[in-house]
């Protein structure tokens, strides 16, 4: 695929400016909140709805030292936006309006950016990129997608064992629960069957007692007040993780070749080429190359080829579509037939 490939810097500045304007407007409030409100819920996707042209792909012999760093920093960034927003949310010195603003933009960048790096972090080959990545998850009281996403979600993609992907026809509405609690059991039985045969301890229990340590924390620190804003913000970015996987695999199955399901291929995930989102989710809508590749380097994902599902919008403008149903079958219905029926 032509064009030029961005380097680290420039998935660094749109992934981290939302975040560092939200955590300046948490501790004074004003246009710096609004502004970073505005950049995730206004400003990015239309940008990508204005820029609809994918970047080019990476040389297979290109490397990105500074790919890992970048991922560490957006962890701390993470970080110290959820305790910004939690010390605003307790105390008094923002208006109800940017409560809310705050609320939603920074459930926002969870759900968008977050998920996206410590997706990157939990499929690399290091301990402590791969822990790190689990203690973000944790954060959000989703420890269990490392377990399920891993273990279950790649091995049983685009098939019915997969929680995760959803079926045509399926709301969203209807997926989103399915799809948590099938994948907190699936990934708590596929850990079982290890624990079972290595011996070593199930990390459902780190998973569980994460989420319970901070939930006390939050309490402890912060009060009841933010506790319940901290499960809402939590519960929120939840959610649109799991719109993340109803729009990259919905209605696409593999199919059964002389009794065998087919290995993945390009043909199961759906692909964005947007650049705005692709920069700030630091290329997870290149998902079917991610399928193909789990271990391939965020800037080296590769974009294009024959028979590779593509979405008329981004990804976050998808994923809005998703939440009213009837639009969203409109839309996607009859993309999933061309694909099933080549």
């Amino acid at each position: 695929m032509p064009g030029r490939v961005p380097s680290v810097a420039a998935f660094a500045a749109v992934a981290l400016a939302p975040a560092l304007l939200m955590i300046w407007g948490a501790a004074s409030g004003g246009w710096t909140l609004w502004a970073g409100f505005l950049w995730m819920a206004v400003v990015a996707p239309l940008a990508d709805t204005l820029i609809a042209t994918g970047f080019g792909n990476a040389r297979h012999d290109e490397r990105f030292p500074a790919a890992d760093a970048l991922l560490v920093v957006l962890a701390f960034s993470h970080l110290c936006l959820l305790v910004a927003a939690l010390g605003a949310f307790a105390n008094d010195w923002l208006t109800g309006w940017e409560r809310i603003a705050l609320f939603l933009g920074a459930g926002m960048w969870f759900g968008q950016v977050t998920n996206s790096f410590a997706h990157e972090l939990i499929h690399r080959g290091s301990r402590g990129l791969f822990r790190l990545g689990a203690a973000v998850y944790v954060s959000l009281l989703f420890g269990h997608h490392v377990s399920a996403h891993r273990l279950v979600h790649h091995s049983n993609v685009a098939t019915d064992a997969d929680p995760n992907s959803a079926r045509k026809g399926e709301s969203f509405w209807a997926f989103f629960p399915r799809a948590w609690f099938g994948s907190f059991r699936a990934g708590l039985a596929a850990e079982r069957k290890r624990s079972t045969a290595s011996g070593r301890m199930n990390p459902y229990l780190y998973w569980i007692g994460g989420a319970a340590f901070f939930l006390m924390l939050v309490a402890l620190i912060f009060g009841t007040r933010a506790l319940a804003d901290y499960i809402l913000l939590c519960l929120y970015a939840q959610m649109q993780l799991m719109l993340s996987d109803y729009v990259q695999h919905y209605g696409l199955r593999r199919a059964k070749v002389r009794g065998r399901i087919e290995p993945v291929g390009p043909r199961h995930s759906w692909d964005a080429p947007h650049p705005f989102s692709s920069l700030a989710m630091v290329n997870a809508p290149r998902h079917s190359d991610h399928h193909a590749h789990p271990g391939r380097i965020y800037p080296a994902l590769q974009l294009g080829g024959a028979q590779r599902p593509m979405l008329p919008y981004s990804l976050p403008v998808m994923g809005a579509i998703a939440m009213v149903p009837p639009l969203w079958r409109r839309v996607m219905d009859r993309r999933v037939d061309r694909m099933m029926a080549d």
